[in-house]
């Protein structure tokens, strides 16, 4: 283990020979002769790394934040001050050659105590502007007139300024006040007129910057970032991989360090030479975790780690944690495997008649509990999806009741299964209802659906219900959640799906591609399964499974033209068979106990049918298959549910525990139903006739 002492070390004495900042600072850096603002935008509060090329040929990182970063170049090319300005805080000095007399200029500027909550209006903020960008010259606190010094004294002062949080200054971009649109307008103005002025070191001519900083380029307005050449935009990336893999080695540095070393999280972090515990490989897996994360961010889950007492070998859990908000994760300890183990044959007798379906979903939430989905890819992300699924099939097969059944056997309850129909979000822009809207639109406030979902409880099934209706713009978001495992959405927050298993389900498969017409044609073997008789031998469903791979292929490529999001699902397209007769039979029986136990739940009756009704109840359920269980819930509904309620309503209130006898069904050739029934208590009650048309 590394010890306290070895962070002083003789690359401290060694002269830095050139120093590399990243490409956002180098550019702003190399244009301050022709540049007199700047809007640096996006990731502008993170850590930056550097890279210092010394006296002995090594190379040295750092890792600092963006004021160090930006004064560490000013300093080199001549800049005596580096100043920054919030509407909180006011003014401040961050760095100067002279800061007391520094911090007198800017209190005789504004007449007031620099730092302090109570700093200047727009209107005199603006005239503080248009004083620096002239250097302050003959305004600086200096010697006597007859000091030989008077002279640099009344020569421009080389200074940058930093406005902090300037997305906050207007309270619409769109819709500005007249305070705030003569403001800004002031802001273009002293911008245009700036002049730059010899650095006496460097010999070359440069302005004194003003660097606004903003969350977006779109925060300041448009006419003030675009109008002239002299204001530039600049935007700070989210870090590369090759930066995440700079960050892991400094924090892999300080693995371990004890937490009693000063400055162990304070301060620029550097690249000392010091002999790395933590492997290569250990490394890499923390920076490709890191993924969609900032450097800081990555510092912060340093810190994590250490308040959690994990690991540098197991980063990845604190970076989940930090990213998730939460501790507990049901997929690592083999609490999912157990469930599965357990839950395997409760599946297969919730959805029946889909032997094979549930075994190939049961093979996707198996390698999830074993955390090796995508691990046949060298870099996998570890970002992704638990779980993704496919349903495709007929009405009625089962795809919505195997989703539930999934949320059930991995997180406990079917609460835990987030269904969202598709049909809902068919219209243009319905992807604003999942992500959130946009700023400026209604609804900014409320945020996204599926987003908000998810960072609540991250362990769910998302179900996507008839994906074929959704919206395209939709389907990107989809394509956005299958390759990075994670959603920004319309507020700038980033939800990860990492613990999430997807399923999207479908019955598109069923019929063939649009012929000219606009109508359903013939699978390319020249089946069709949606009017033609039901497969039934193993050839037939053979046959109508490829038919259905084949169909979904051709909407995504063809119809969809999203081949990318089928190549996503990869081999995870599950098909759903009809449902044969003696599932059906099942199906039926047991929605009618279903039916019996809720009535007794409900009204503390006890429902009886008789054998004989039973099979006329049956015989009519069961005898079209096309439609699945759905179909024959359908049925039940209209044979049994509505005549029983009707002929139980007529009874008058009957007491609890009174049982309620079905004993024959007529049905009629116009469709009608008719019911014998009685019912029995202490006392016998005549048996009464209910039908319903």
């Amino acid at each position: 283990m590394a010890s306290s002492s070895s962070f002083v070390s003789p690359l401290d004495e060694l002269r830095v020979t050139r120093t590399t900042p990243p490409p956002f600072a180098a550019e702003l850096v190399h244009t301050l002769s022709v540049h007199s603002q700047y809007v640096l935008h996006g990731n502008i509060r993170d850590d930056y790394v550097v890279a210092d090329d010394l006296t002995d040929g090594r190379r040295r990182y750092r890792a600092m934040g963006l004021e160090e970063l930006l004064w560490d170049p000013l300093r080199r090319a001549g800049y005596n001050s580096l100043l920054r300005y919030d509407a909180v805080g006011g003014f401040s000095v961050v760095h100067s050659g002279d800061e007391d007399g520094m911090n007198t200029l800017l209190q005789r500027n504004t007449r007031k105590v620099p730092g302090r909550s109570d700093e200047p209006d727009t209107e005199q903020m603006a005239k503080v502007l248009e004083s620096f960008a002239q250097g302050w010259a003959g305004e600086r606190p200096g010697p006597r007139q007859d000091d030989p010094r008077y002279e640099d004294y009344q020569q421009p002062l080389p200074a940058a300024l930093i406005v902090d949080y300037a997305s906050r200054i207007p309270t619409q971009v769109n819709q500005l006040s007249d305070d705030e649109r003569t403001f800004f307008l002031r802001c273009l103005k002293i911008a245009q007129e700036a002049r730059p002025f010899v650095r006496p070191k460097s010999g070359r001519a440069l302005f004194n910057p003003v660097i606004w900083l903003a969350d977006g380029e779109r925060d300041l307005p448009a006419w003030l970032v675009t109008s002239g050449v002299r204001v530039r935009s600049i935007g700070v990336p989210v870090p590369d991989l090759g930066q995440r893999r700079r960050m892991a080695k400094l924090l892999a540095e300080r693995a371990g360090v004890p937490e009693t070393v000063p400055g162990l999280d304070v301060g620029p972090l550097v690249n000392r030479g010091v002999r790395e515990d933590p492997t290569a490989e250990e490394t890499e897996r923390f920076a490709r975790a890191a993924t969609g994360l900032t450097l800081r961010a990555m510092r912060e889950s340093m810190r994590l780690a250490r308040a959690s007492k994990i690991p540098f070998d197991r980063m990845e859990q604190a970076v989940r944690i930090y990213e998730l908000g939460v501790s507990r994760n049901p997929w690592t300890g083999g609490a999912v495997a157990d469930s599965i183990r357990d839950g395997e044959a409760a599946i297969g007798r919730r959805v029946r008649g889909q032997e094979k379906a549930v075994t190939q979903t049961l093979d996707v939430l198996k390698r999830a509990a074993l955390g090796l989905s995508g691990a046949q890819a060298s870099a996998a992300s570890v970002h992704r999806p638990r779980g993704v699924l496919f349903f495709a099939g007929p009405t009625g097969t089962g795809k919505t009741e195997l989703a539930k059944a999934v949320a059930t056997t991995l997180f406990g309850s079917e609460d835990s299964c987030l269904r969202f129909d598709m049909s809902e979000f068919s219209a243009p822009h319905s992807a604003d209802r999942l992500v959130g809207a946009p700023p400026g639109y209604v609804g900014y406030e409320a945020g996204g659906e599926l987003t908000r979902a998810v960072r609540e409880d991250p362990f769910r099934v998302v179900l996507f219900d008839e994906i074929e209706k959704a919206d395209r713009g939709v389907l990107d978001k989809f394509l956005q959640v299958l390759e990075d495992g994670r959603l920004t959405d319309g507020q700038g927050v980033t939800t990860y799906f990492s613990e999430c298993v997807l399923i999207f389900t479908s019955n598109l498969g069923v019929h063939g591609p649009p012929g000219p017409d606009g109508r359903p044609q013939p699978s390319p073997a020249g089946n069709d399964w949606s009017t033609g008789p039901l497969p039934a031998t193993p050839e037939e469903r053979a046959a109508f499974e490829q038919d259905i791979l084949d169909n979904v292929r051709h909407y995504f490529e063809h119809s969809l033209q999203r081949p990318e999001l089928l190549n996503r699902l990869g081999g995870n397209v599950v098909v759903f068979q009809y449902i044969g007769e003696t599932t059906a039979q099942e199906i039926f029986q047991g929605q009618l106990d279903n039916i019996i136990g809720h009535m007794e739940r409900q009204g503390g009756l006890r429902l009886e049918v008789l054998a004989g009704a039973r099979k006329v109840l049956a015989d009519v359920c069961t005898e079209n298959l096309r439609n699945g269980g759905r179909g024959i819930g359908m049925k039940l509904e209209t044979h049994l549910i509505n005549p029983l309620a009707r002929g139980v309503f007529d009874l008058g209130t009957l007491a609890e525990g009174t049982t309620v006898t079905v004993s024959k069904v007529t049905i009629h050739e116009d469709g009608g139903v008719e019911l014998d029934l009685h019912a029995s208590a202490d006392g016998a009650v005549p048996p009464q006739r209910a039908t319903a048309p």
